[in-house]
């Protein structure tokens, strides 16, 4: 036979289910943050591991059952615990023989219990309050943080105010809150590190150790730590953004995740900002010790890019940016050895050489970029080191014609540093170029300064102009035929 019967079933207050669920929840919820924190508090009283998992499997059933046969939820209990270890019962027997009277009490004599002072029962419950606001109020203020303890205070004003469930609720909330802040506040920057102090364990020779001593600064390297989620990231965007303030000559930037814990996707929109931030001063990113979901966190904010490398390990990474300052290092020598011996070829003298390369100004274009527009102030000459530049005027249709076009080791514009007559004709890149620039205001101090070598230098003008012109004469006189 059925314990209850259906008329019994149908006068069970159901109604009041939907008002208990929210109970029902935060008791569960304590209950298993309960056991997992009593068991650590166990664990380190008794100084022996136990198995987190088992003790929540054993709560949660004996809670079942007890809640099947009408009694109360428990959890773990530190003190009784500790008390059965220090008197030796460190088995299960000390609670199955609790049990076992406990059940026996019930089975048999529960009208004992009736012989029980009510007193006695009101004094316990009045007890274990007063004791558990002692635990609350005044020892927890011993252990806490203020801002834990103004936490906590809270919580016990919201319990007694507004009841159990929002006390647990808003609780859990400004637990994460004060968890976030604090977070925020660990330096996501375990240390940093440039390529004149710190580099890769490959032996250079004396000339790259030298170069490396002189350009290493070029390589700025961050080791990034703990979980980064938007109040560690934004702190460190600010990083980044004083640490190329401070060091304009920045050209490789690397970050080593190798201490990260995690990403969070409002991290990886930071990173989307320091990424646009290196993009604008022609910097290279370069990522160390990137773990796949860290990886996949920065893909999905479009931080990781063909222009983003990655590279496995530390030392690889600065291996290859100290090859590329080395590379660019011993091109730039190069390069101004070959300027050297074009303006000496021009001027004859090294003085004379060495004063108008230090007048100049490096120009870097790529194919197709602009250099100068048809009609604006002819404020500079160009001395065309490498690459090939072209000389467009318009034509019908809107389009424009190619009139001529400069190869290296040629000039464009010294007439209009002459005569400081307008542009005649746009100037454009028609591959990868390097010019040096001579300004109209270089070229008159050169004049008032060093009136030889502005003397040399209108002599050069005027037999480029003079080549060109003979150029021009054949051209017309063939045409002419």
């Amino acid at each position: 036979m059925l314990p209850w019967n259906a008329d019994e079933i149908g006068r069970y207050p159901w109604y009041a289910v939907p008002d208990l669920l929210g109970n029902l929840i935060a008791v569960i919820f304590v209950t298993a943050t309960s056991t997992l924190f009593n068991t650590a508090g166990v664990e380190v009283a008794v100084d022996r591991e136990a198995n987190l998992e088992r003790e929540l499997n054993v709560t949660g059933l004996a809670n079942m059952l007890s809640g099947a046969f009408g009694g109360y939820t428990g959890c773990i209990s530190i003190s009784r615990s500790v008390l059965n270890f220090n008197t030796g019962a460190s088995g299960r027997l000390s609670g199955l023989t609790v049990a076992a009277i406990s059940a026996l009490m019930l089975v048999f004599a529960p009208m004992l219990l009736g012989y029980m002072p009510k007193f006695v029962l009101g004094g316990l419950l009045i007890y274990l309050g007063a004791d558990q606001f002692h635990k609350w109020i005044v020892q927890s203020r011993r252990r806490l943080s203020f801002t834990e303890y103004l936490s906590l205070l809270a919580i016990i004003v919201i319990i007694v105010q507004w009841g159990f469930i929002a006390g647990i609720l808003i609780g859990v909330v400004i637990g994460c809150t004060t968890f976030a802040l604090s977070a925020a506040r660990i330096d996501s920057i375990k240390y940093s590190f440039d390529g004149s102090e710190y580099r890769s364990s490959l032996d250079r020779s004396r000339d790259d150790q030298a170069v490396l001593a002189a350009h290493g600064g070029k390589i700025q390297g961050l080791n990034l730590q703990s979980y980064l989620f938007f109040g560690s990231a934004n702190r460190l965007y600010q990083h980044v953004k004083a640490l190329l303030a401070r060091h304009p000559e920045c050209r490789y930037l690397v970050f080593d995740f190798k201490l990260v814990t995690g990403i969070d996707s409002s991290a990886a929109y930071s990173f989307a900002q320091i990424k646009r931030t290196a993009q604008d001063r022609g910097i290279k990113l370069v990522l160390v010790h990137l773990a796949p979901a860290a990886e996949k966190a920065l893909r999905s904010s479009e931080f990781i890019s063909k222009e983003v490398a990655i590279v496995p390990e530390l030392d690889h990474a600065l291996e290859w940016c100290e090859n590329e300052i080395i590379t660019q290092h011993q091109g730039l020598e190069q390069e101004e050895a070959n300027l050297r011996d074009w303006f000496a070829q021009i001027l004859g003298s090294e003085d004379d050489t060495s004063e108008l390369i230090g007048r100049c100004e490096r120009l870097e274009v790529d194919a197709g970029e602009t250099i100068v527009n048809a009609g604006d102030a002819a404020e500079s000459m160009h001395f065309i080191l490498d690459g090939r530049v072209g000389i467009m005027v318009p034509a019908d249709q809107g389009g424009v014609t190619r009139v001529r076009s400069l190869g290296r080791y040629t000039t464009i514009g010294e007439m209009g540093l002459v005569s400081h007559a307008p542009r005649s004709a746009t100037i454009q890149a028609e591959v990868a170029s390097i010019l040096y620039v001579l300004s109209a205001r270089q070229f008159e101090t050169i004049k008032s300064e060093n009136p030889a070598l502005g003397q040399k230098l209108l002599t050069y003008f005027v037999t480029v102009m003079a080549e060109r012109l003979t150029f021009a004469n054949r051209t017309i006189a063939v045409l002419r035929r």
